[in-house]
């Protein structure tokens, strides 16, 4: 999917105090960064921010981070953030595929929120629940893993269900319509509540692993 270019969007991130410019420099010390030793949760793919917002408005005891590679759709987290102080939150703009490289065994959970599918084979590498990057999650995390993923897409959550298998994860809990489950504790995501707008069933997956 191509993405609108919004101008000036560069520029707006970079004043944003929100912004972690040289996240490499902290690897090893956000829990310093945070000055507390509160767990650490990521949303890797965190679109507009409605998701990491709500959870650290609604969660202030525990730190939160967004990653985001797109300029035009991380600008408009950071214009929501603009009048909201949030101590326990931050977002770095990189590539997923770098994560190991920013962190090193101090994330607790990481959020996979309506990830692209990579529907094509060929592509299957790419998906943020192959074999690659849970290879790269092993390396981020504190101690016990957990992975926490919603999606509308079918075949992608299948495939995930059965990586989560193959590389020793056990399944906390799981939806195939999470919508006609209990959703009293779900924060949407922009993409969910466009979704459940259409009809469409909503698959969630919470894995962990020692």
């Amino acid at each position: 999917m191509r993405l609108k270019k919004v101008k000036g969007a560069s520029e707006k991130i970079d004043k944003s105090p929100y912004i972690l410019k040289e996240p490499i420099t902290l690897k090893g010390k956000y829990n310093d960064l945070f000055n507390n030793d509160n767990p650490i949760k990521v949303e890797i793919g965190m679109g507009k921010g409605d998701f990491i917002i709500e959870n650290a408005i609604r969660y202030p005891n525990i730190n939160f981070i967004g990653i985001e590679k797109f300029d035009s759709v991380m600008v408009r987290a950071v214009e929501k953030l603009e009048d909201i102080k949030l101590d326990n939150l931050k977002l770095i703009k990189i590539d997923a595929l770098l994560i190991d490289t920013i962190f090193n065994k101090e994330i607790d959970t990481i959020y996979l929120n309506f990830s692209d599918p990579w529907p094509k084979k060929r592509h299957q590498d790419r998906r943020l629940t192959s074999p690659i990057f849970l290879e790269k999650y092993n390396n981020i995390f504190k101690s016990n893993k957990n992975i926490i993923m919603k999606t509308d897409n079918r075949k992608l959550f299948e495939y995930s269900v059965m990586s989560f298998n193959n590389n020793d994860y056990l399944i906390n809990d799981i939806s195939l319509d999470l919508y006609s489950d209990d959703i009293s504790h779900n924060i949407p995501t922009e993409y969910e509540t466009k979704f459940v707008a259409k009809g469409m069933k909503i698959y969630k997956i919470d894995v962990t692993k020692e």
